[in-house]
């Protein structure tokens, strides 16, 4: 299962941002399958919100539980979201970094 990181500048990180906007791996023309998500960076653990979505649905709220950046062992485990051939992945930043950039990992899987 590939592992896509995005990293993002706390000037670029404002609220409404969608941190995952010119990543190629946010659209794919196949079925593939969200397995994981972690978010690191800032100055300081909970200082940044973001809300993930699949197209127009919610997946949920995720906060950068560290500084740095996320490794496979920081994945948090999701079961299997669906993300139907041609749909966006998004991160919309609610809660704007302080400072430092933000750098989120997600774990997807094509599904053949």
């Amino acid at each position: 299962m590939p592992n896509y990181l995005a990293s993002v500048a706390a000037s670029t990180a404002v609220v409404g941002a969608d941190l995952f906007d010119g990543q190629v791996w946010a659209r794919s023309p196949m079925n593939r399958a969200l397995d994981g998500i972690a978010c690191k960076g800032s100055a300081a653990a909970g200082d940044t919100q973001i809300e993930v979505y699949i197209d127009e649905v919610r997946v949920g709220d995720f906060y950068n539980n560290n500084t740095g950046f996320p490794n496979v062992d920081d994945l948090l485990p999701l079961e299997r979201l669906g993300i139907p051939a041609g749909a966006q992945l998004r991160a919309v930043v609610r809660d704007a970094a302080a400072t430092n950039p933000i750098n989120i990992m997600v774990a997807l899987e094509d599904i053949r």
